[in-house]
């Protein structure tokens, strides 16, 4: 039985802020004025909908999946904690948390995109991993499954203190609750460090974006930028460059990708974390083929954004987000 398409009225984007204050590394929320996806309103008055009582209670990298029957939310987030307090809180700093930082992401479940079932947090990586960053995900039709991505540095079996010198590779498994998940492969090793990639379907081909975390240098053109690429199998270890280097000369390094098709037209929309700038800065294209992404002209994101994910919302849930939190 087929099901009827949605309409969609705006857009919801989830996120965390870049502050390194008590309260950043827990998962905001804003939603668009009216169906434009280039200017949001904060909910909730800008404070946070979700905080963490798990691992080590931060939250960073929030990634939010509409499942493909309509009807059911997941949200998933880094568990990573690198500022805010010294209590019983864990409190990383960048090397420990890819030595010895979670090997889980934490997880809620939801109906209408207001209330959540309680949290839980994921064992995902395997034990030779020294962290899991920014899980995202996308159901593969062909698969019957959602496919679950991140990136970890692996270590040897023999290094159980994670002592060694590595490089974060992307992982993926595969679930269809995001309770129970498959064991971990190694999805995409270039040779060199990527982390951060998101993954949008159009026509039947994959489009994957990822950030290339070398150092920058004269002789690495596209270090700290986003590299796009193309399978038409979601799991493939060997996709097809499209183009490198997005955001360079707009922004000064990017990250973490959030990737979204608009609502009303063939254009999509790539909100790039300028990280150590302005966070979030957007830019689209009407050809995913091209690799070309052009600077968005005019618009509003909730202050220090960062880092998150955007989807498409109905009418009801719309004004349910409205109604619940406030604009």
């Amino acid at each position: 039985m087929n099901r009827p398409k949605p309409v969609y009225v705006g857009y919801l984007l989830v996120y965390f802020v870049g502050n390194p204050s008590a309260d950043d590394e827990r998962i905001r929320m804003a939603l668009s004025r009216g169906n434009d996806p280039l200017h949001y309103r904060e909910l909730n008055a800008g404070q946070p909908v979700l905080t963490s009582s798990v691992g080590t209670k931060g939250l960073r990298d929030p990634f939010l999946i509409r499942a493909p029957e309509g009807d059911r939310f997941h949200l998933i987030a880094t568990d990573l904690r690198t500022s805010g307090g010294t209590d019983e809180q864990v409190v990383y700093t960048w090397d420990s948390a890819q030595r010895t930082g979670s090997n889980s992401i934490v997880v809620w479940d939801s109906t209408d995109l207001v209330n959540w079932t309680r949290q839980r947090l994921v064992k995902v990586s395997p034990d030779t991993a020294g962290n899991t960053w920014a899980p995202k995900a996308c159901y593969a039709d062909e698969l019957g499954t959602y496919v679950v991505f991140w990136a970890s540095k692996l270590y040897a079996e023999d290094d159980l203190d994670h002592t060694g010198t590595t490089y974060n590779k992307m992982l993926y498994a595969t679930t269809t609750d995001f309770r129970t998940f498959s064991e971990p492969r190694v999805w995409h090793d270039p040779g060199h460090a990527v982390i951060d990639s998101a993954v949008i379907k159009h026509n039947g081909v994959y489009y994957r974006y990822t950030k290339d975390e070398r150092d920058q240098t004269s002789s690495l053109p596209g270090a700290k930028f986003i590299t796009a690429e193309k399978s038409r199998e979601l799991t493939s270890t060997s996709y097809d460059f499209v183009a490198d280097r997005i955001g360079k000369g707009d922004i000064s390094q990017g990250e973490g990708p959030a990737v979204f098709k608009s609502n009303t037209e063939e254009k999509w929309y790539m909100f790039i974390d300028e990280f150590g700038g302005r966070n979030y800065v957007p830019f689209e294209t009407t050809d995913l083929d091209s690799g070309k992404w052009t600077p968005s002209k005019e618009y509003q994101l909730p202050p220090e954004a960062k880092h998150g994910s955007v989807i498409p919302v109905t009418q009801a849930e719309y004004d349910r987000l409205l109604s619940t939190y406030g604009g």
